[in-house]
C-alpha cells in the first residue's frame, strides 16, 4: 500500500511540474476547500448562550472561523449568510486574495500608519485609484472621491451638488454671511428626495430618509422637498397599466415639486434617488422611470445623484445598478460604499469643487480599503462573478416565486434583480419571527421596510448556495404554517 502512496505522490509532483494547467486545477480545489465549508452547522439557539451576555447586538461572531458564504458565532454555529452584513461582504469571509493583500510585507506601512489621504497620501494612492475605484468607474465618469462610508460619502456629495449649482450660476459668494447663517453665504438650496428613500444617518442625509420614524426622532432637520416613489403591484404583468399610471404620476408629482420649490427661491439644487429602495423595503420602479426622471433633472438644470451605496458592487449582475437603465448620461453624481468596502463617490469634472478643501476631512477615506477593493474587482473579473450573480440570483427568484405560490396566505411581491431580491411576508411580526427561525436553522437573513425580507449574499454565492438556503427557509416557513 505505501508503494502505491509513493506512486501517487510522484504522479502528482510530476503534474505540477510539467502541467500549469493541472497546477492551477489544483490551487482552485485547494482554495475553494479553503474558503467554504460543506453546509450550515447549529449548536445553539442565535444568539446563543455568550452572545446573550450583551444587549442591542444580533450575535457575536467568530471571524476568524467564518469562511465564504459562512457566517460563524461565537458559540460554534456556522450558517449560510444571505445577509452580509447588510450587504458589505463582496467575496465572501476570508477570501485568500484579501488574506494575501493583508500579509504582503509591502502593504505593511499603510495598515500599520493609515495616511491621511486628503494631506498626505502614499505613493501609490494614484495607481491604486486608477486600478481600483477607476477600473469599475460608471460610464462618463472620470473623477472620484474617496470616503469613509455611504453616509459621509451622499453628505459630501450634497455639498458638491450645492457648490456645483452656485458655482454655475455665478451667483455671489459672502464669507461673512456664511458664518451667520444668512443669505447669499448660506444659499436657501434644497435637495429633493422619495418616500421610502434611505441615505444615511448623518444630519443632511437624514433629511433625505424617509424610512423609520425612530431614525429621524428628537434631531432637528432641512425642510426640503419630498416626492412620492412609485408603489408598484405585482405580479407586474398583471398590473402593467395601474404601474404605469403610478408612475406617471410620480414623476408628475416630482416636476410639480420642483417649480413649485424654485417659485417660492427654495431652489431644487439636485435630485437624490435609489436604483432600488433597499432599507425603504426593496421598492423597485421600472428602467423607463428612471429614464424619465433623469429627463425632468436635465430640464430643470437639477444635479441627479444616484445612491449606489447598497445596489454598487455587482449584486444585480451588473457592476451598477444603474446601468439597466441603458442610459449614456444616467447621472451627475454616483454615490457607493458597502460591497466596495470603502466609501465616496464619482462626479462629472462640473462638481469638482473651485476651491481646494471644501469637500474634506482627515482621513478622506482608507487606504487600506482601497488596496482590499483592488483585489476584489480582480477576483470579479476573473471569476466572472456578475454572471455567477446572474445566474445565482435566477435560482432565488425562481425558488422565491415557488414559495409564495405554495404559501400565499404568508408570502407576496416576490421582486428582484440577480441576487438582489426580496419577498414580503404577511406582517411585520411574522416576518421577524421567520427570521429569526431560519436563523436557528442555519441561514442569516435580513429584513427591510415594514414587512419585507430582503436578500444580499456575495457575489461568491453559488447555485448551490442557492438551493441550499431555498431548502432550510422553506423548512422554516413550514413552522409558521
Amino acid at each position: 500500500m505505501h508503494r502505491y502512496i509513493m506512486l501517487y505522490l510522484n504522479l502528482i509532483t510530476l503534474l505540477q511540474e510539467n502541467f500549469p494547467a493541472m497546477q492551477d486545477i489544483l490551487n482552485v480545489s485547494k482554495r475553494v476547500e479553503e474558503v467554504e465549508f460543506d453546509g450550515p452547522c447549529m449548536k445553539t439557539e442565535v444568539p446563543g448562550p455568550r452572545s446573550k451576555s450583551v444587549v442591542q447586538v444580533n450575535f457575536f461572531c467568530d471571524y476568524e472561523e467564518s469562511k465564504g458564504n459562512y457566517l460563524v458565532d461565537v458559540d460554534g454555529n456556522r450558517m449560510l449568510d444571505v445577509y452580509t452584513q447588510i450587504a458589505s461582504i463582496p467575496i465572501g469571509y476570508n477570501h485568500p486574495a484579501l488574506t494575501k493583500v493583508m500579509t504582503d510585507p509591502k502593504n505593511m506601512g499603510t495598515f500599520v500608519n493609515r495616511p491621511a489621504l486628503g494631506m498626505m497620501p502614499p505613493e501609490q494612492f494614484s495607481e491604486k485609484l486608477v486600478n481600483g475605484l477607476m477600473a469599475v468607474a460608471p460610464k462618463g465618469f472620470s473623477r472620484v472621491q474617496t470616503m469613509a462610508c455611504g453616509s459621509c460619502s451622499n453628505e459630501n456629495a450634497y455639498k458638491a451638488i450645492f457648490i456645483w449649482y452656485r458655482v454655475r450660476g455665478q451667483q455671489f459668494l459672502s464669507l461673512v454671511f456664511s458664518f451667520f447663517f444668512q443669505v447669499p453665504g448660506c444659499p436657501d438650496l434644497t435637495l429633493l428626495s422619495f418616500m421610502g428613500g434611505f441615505h444615511g444617518r448623518t444630519l443632511g442625509c437624514l433629511a433625505t430618509t424617509h424610512t423609520k420614524a425612530i431614525q429621524k426622532l428628537d434631531v432637528p432637520s432641512f425642510d426640503w422637498p419630498i416626492a412620492p416613489f412609485p408603489q408598484l403591484r405585482y405580479p407586474l404583468g398583471q398590473f402593467e397599466r395601474e404601474n404605469a399610471q403610478e408612475e406617471a404620476r410620480c414623476l408628475e408629482e416630482v416636476e410639480d415639486l420642483i417649480v413649485k420649490w424654485n417659485q417660492k427661491g427654495r431652489h431644487v439644487a439636485g435630485v437624490v434617488i435609489e436604483p432600488i429602495q433597499a432599507e425603504g423595503g426593496d421598492n423597485h420602479a421600472s428602467f423607463d422611470f428612471y429614464r424619465k426622471l433623469r429627463g425632468i433633472t436635465k430640464k430643470h438644470g437639477c444635479a441627479f445623484l444616484v445612491d449606489e451605496v447598497q445596489t454598487g458592487g455587482g449584486s444585480t449582475g451588473k457592476f451598477w445598478a444603474h446601468e439597466h437603465w441603458g442610459l449614456d448620461d444616467p447621472a451627475d453624481i454616483v454615490s457607493f460604499s458597502k460591497k466596495m468596502l470603502t466609501g465616496g463617490y464619482y462626479q462629472k469634472n462640473s462638481f469638482q469643487p473651485d476651491k481646494p478643501f471644501r469637500i474634506f476631512n482627515t482621513w478622506l477615506g482608507d487606504h487600506t480599503k482601497n488596496l482590499l477593493l483592488t483585489e476584489v474587482i480582480k477576483v470579479i473579473k476573473t471569476e466572472n462573478l456578475l454572471d455567477q450573480a446572474k445566474r445565482s440570483g435566477k435560482v432565488i427568484l425562481e425558488g422565491l416565486y415557488n414559495l409564495q405560490d405554495k404559501y400565499p396566505h404568508l408570502l407576496s411581491r416576490a421582486r428582484g434583480i440577480g441576487t438582489f431580491c426580496a419577498i414580503d411576508v404577511k406582517d411585520e411580526d411574522t416576518r421577524n419571527n421567520l427570521i429569526l427561525k431560519a436563523r436557528n436553522k442555519g441561514v442569516v437573513l435580513g429584513g427591510c421596510g415594514t414587512q419585507s425580507i430582503r436578500f444580499r449574499p456575495a457575489l461568491v454565492f453559488t447555485e448551490h448556495h442557492a438551493h441550499l438556503f431555498l431548502d432550510i427557509f422553506n423548512d422554516a416557513i413550514a413552522e409558521l404554517k
